[in-house]
């Protein structure tokens, strides 16, 4: 879907072109937003090296499951139906604290794993469980403590401060995520998206 949407734009914006007689600024835009691109992922190498090396070492360091603990009472208040004990909260838990420190390809393969954890407690076959809906949520809107991602392209087109973003990248987590978690339990609640109790699946 975002590919023909992308490829709309491209398309009305050269038919104007055509009709405007603006091609040949079209065309020098093109080459030059093509030049610029290049160099700022050349750019980037260095400084997201540099930022998920020590991201990395966080989490080697036993950041994330730092982050995991203090995260577990309200985990428990969140999902009821996933045992404290169980795998999946260990999963969801992982991925939340990953995806808080930038840490993108970890969180990844966390969430995959937490999922297939949470879809072993269920009994509603292809059916999503609200514990299911609550993390794909949660995972969608994650907090951000460090976005390294964004940091690293500032820092590689030049910003004075690369590291501004983090407050308004924290604020917007944080009002995305409470969003998100209202919507999803508040629409658990609606007759219409309430699930089949277990013993009526089967």
């Amino acid at each position: 879907m975002v590919q023909v949407v992308w490829l709309g734009l491209i398309l009305i914006g050269v038919i104007t072109a055509m009709f405007t007689g603006k091609m040949a600024e079209v065309t020098k835009a093109t080459v030059e937003a093509a030049k610029t691109s290049v160099e700022l992922c050349i750019g980037l190498i260095g400084i997201m090296a540099l930022w998920l090396g020590f991201m990395r070492l966080a989490e080697k360091a036993g950041l994330v499951q730092g982050l995991a603990k203090l995260m577990k009472p309200v985990m428990r208040r969140l999902f009821p139906d996933v045992p404290p004990e169980h795998p999946a909260m260990g999963s969801m838990l992982s991925n939340l604290a990953a995806n808080m420190l930038g840490l993108g390809n970890s969180a990844t393969a966390l969430g995959l794993k937490a999922m297939q954890d949470l879809k072993s407690l269920s009994k509603l076959g292809d059916t999503a469980t609200n514990a299911m809906a609550t993390f794909l949520a949660m995972n969608s809107a994650s907090i951000t403590l460090i976005p390294a991602t964004v940091i690293a392209m500032r820092t590689s087109a030049g910003s004075q401060n690369p590291t501004g973003i983090i407050g308004p990248t924290l604020l917007a987590t944080i009002i995305s995520m409470a969003a998100s978690l209202i919507a999803v339990k508040l629409l658990e609640r609606r007759r219409m998206y309430k699930q089949p109790s277990e013993e009526t699946a089967e």
